[in-house]
Formats: C-alpha cells, sequence, structure tokens
C-alpha cells in the first residue's frame, strides 16, 4: 500500500502545482500545457481509484480535444493580451471585493456542511460484483438511463464550442482563388472548350 500513497501524493502535488500555473502563467499557451498536465494527473488519480473508465474519457475528451482546440483557438486568433491586462489594476478593487464575497460565501458553505442522512444507508448498498459487471459497464448503464439528457447536452455544448472555435478562426482573405464546386459543375461544353484553328506550321 505504501506505492499506492506515495503515487497518490505525487499525482495530488503535480495536480494541484499544474492548476496554480494555469492561472498564474503569462503565456497563454502555458496555461493551455499546464491544464493537460493537470489532466494527466487527475486520470492517474482516478486510475488509483479504479476508475479507469473516467480516466480514459479525460484523457482522450479533455487532452485530446478540448484543451488541444483552446490552445490552437488560442495561437489562431492572436490575441494581444498585453492589451488586455493593461487595466489589471483599475479594476483590483472591484475584482477583490468579489473574491472576498466568494471566499465568505464558500467558508458558509463549508461550515455548514455535513453528511447526508441517507449517506451512511447508501455506503451499505450491495456493490456489483466485478467479475459480473465491470467499472465501464455500470457507468454505461448510470449515463445512459438516469443522466441520458445531461449527457447529450454536455456533448451538444462540446459541438457548439467545436463550431465556435471554428468559425473564429475563419478568415476571408482577399485576392486568395477558392473552389466553386457548383460553377465547375454547371460549366457547358463552350465554356470549357475552346477550338482554335492553327495555321500550319505557325505555332499555337
Amino acid at each position: 500500500m505504501l506505492i499506492h500513497a506515495l503515487c497518490f501524493y505525487l499525482f495530488a502535488a503535480i495536480l494541484v502545482a499544474s492548476a496554480v500555473m494555469v492561472i498564474a502563467a503569462r503565456n497563454p499557451v502555458h496555461s493551455v500545457l499546464f491544464l493537460i498536465l493537470g489532466f494527466f494527473n487527475a486520470a492517474g488519480l482516478f486510475v488509483l481509484m479504479g476508475a479507469e473508465f473516467l480516466a480514459m474519457i479525460l484523457v482522450v475528451v479533455y487532452v485530446g480535444a478540448v484543451a488541444v482546440l483552446f490552445l490552437f483557438v488560442v495561437m489562431m486568433l492572436d490575441v494581444d493580451f498585453a492589451a488586455l491586462r493593461s487595466g489589471f489594476l483599475r479594476y483590483l478593487p472591484i475584482g477583490g471585493l468579489i473574491g472576498l464575497i466568494l471566499l465568505a460565501e464558500l467558508a458558509l458553505i463549508v461550515g455548514a456542511w455535513s453528511f447526508a442522512p441517507e449517506a451512511a444507508s447508501a455506503s451499505q448498498l450491495p456493490i456489483p460484483d466485478p467479475s459480473q459487471i465491470s467499472n465501464t459497464h455500470a457507468l454505461g448503464l448510470i449515463l445512459y438511463t438516469d443522466y441520458v439528457y445531461a449527457f447529450q447536452m454536455s456533448g451538444l455544448i462540446l459541438l457548439v464550442a467545436m463550431v465556435g472555435a471554428i468559425v473564429l478562426t475563419l478568415r476571408e482573405r482577399e485576392g486568395v482563388r477558392r473552389q466553386d464546386v457548383s460553377r465547375q459543375i454547371n460549366r457547358t461544353r463552350e465554356q470549357s472548350i475552346e477550338v482554335v484553328k492553327v495555321p500550319t506550321r505557325g505555332g499555337v
């Protein structure tokens, strides 16, 4: 069990450090790279807990799609982040006030937090035998029965994010020749072929 504890503290420490660097890094590309590192360490924690399906989804969906998509959007938009940070000191008092309010709300929530009465009885429910049903099978039963609408809604949100990234990076450039498929298909023979009478020994 010592190796499990060492792996847990290693993954947790790197995850917390990468999460801090996501918001502390000055370069947004570096922030995305630290975010990907945090995703990988969170996946390692899921593997330690026996939730290998969640670990795979975290790596495949978030690292392979969301984080990389965000990275390409940041790189393609060429946003001037120095200009965005120019008004930081002007909004610092308002941001600090909102931060203190959120901190007070979190303190109230943590102070009033307690275990639910049904938590003890829920922990005594029979756990499915791993030889009969796998972790992936159990998650599939829950996602596609009890939470099917929320699952489909999350997929729709990801689709909208992907379309939005494509629209933001699409630029119309002047002087670029583009293919017009309908115009090519509707061409007539006269528009496509020109018969030229070449004189003898005259060349083209």
